[in-house]
C-alpha cells in the first residue's frame, strides 16, 4: 500500500484533474506512479514537462527505455523495473535485451556505451572520469545525446526515489529485482 494518497482521476479536481485526464488521453491509463505524483500538481506538471521534452530529443525510444531499466535496477526500484519492462517491450525490446539492459549491457554497442555511462553517472553522482566521458563520445554519441543521457538518468533517479519512498503499488506486471541489486 502506498504511503501517500493515490489520487483517483475520477474524483480529482482542478489542475490535478486536468493533468490526470491528459495522461489518460495519452496512455489510455493513469499509472499509480502518476496518481501519487498528482498529490502535487506542480510536481506532476514539472515531471510531465521534463518527460515530454526528454522524449522529443535525439535519443531513440529503445535507448531511453534501456537507460530507465538500467537505472531502476541499479537503484533497486521494483516499480520502475516493472513499468519500464512493460514500456520497453512496447518500444521493441525483447526479453533478453531487457534483462541485459537491467545489468548495463546491450546487444547494441552504441546503446551499451550509453548504459555504461549511465551507470557511471549513478555510481559517482555525476562525477564521471574523462575516460568515461570520452568513451561514450567515441561510441558515436553526439553532445546532444550525451546531455540527454544525463537528463534521462536524472529523471529516472527521481522516479526511482519517488517509487521507493512512497512504496507505490505496482500496477504493471510485477518483475522481481535481480539478486545482485
Amino acid at each position: 500500500m502506498s504511503r501517500v494518497t493515490v489520487v483517483d482521476p475520477m474524483t480529482a479536481t482542478g489542475e490535478a484533474k486536468q493533468l490526470l485526464d491528459a495522461v489518460q488521453g495519452a496512455l489510455g491509463m493513469v499509472p499509480n506512479f502518476i496518481r501519487v505524483l498528482a498529490n502535487s500538481p506542480a510536481a506532476l506538471n514539472a515531471f510531465l514537462g521534463l518527460h515530454g521534452i526528454a522524449g522529443a530529443g535525439a535519443l531513440d525510444a529503445k535507448t531511453r527505455e534501456r537507460i530507465a531499466l538500467s537505472v531502476a535496477e541499479q537503484n533497486a526500484c521494483q516499480y520502475c523495473v516493472s513499468a519500464h519492462t512493460a514500456i520497453g517491450r512496447k518500444a521493441g525490446l525483447d526479453s533478453d535485451e531487457i534483462l541485459a539492459n537491467r545489468h548495463g549491457k546491450s546487444s547494441d554497442a552504441k546503446a551499451e556505451a550509453a548504459l555504461v555511462f549511465s551507470r557511471a553517472l549513478v555510481d559517482n553522482l555525476g562525477q564521471v572520469t574523462s575516460a568515461e566521458f570520452n568513451a561514450v563520445r567515441a561510441s558515436g554519441h553526439s553532445d546532444a545525446e550525451i546531455i540527454e543521457i544525463i537528463t534521462h538518468v536524472a529523471m529516472n533517479i527521481f522516479t526511482n526515489l519517488l517509487g521507493k519512498a512512497t512504496e507505490v503499488e505496482i500496477d504493471f506486471p510485477k518483475i522481481e529485482l535481480s539478486r545482485a541489486a
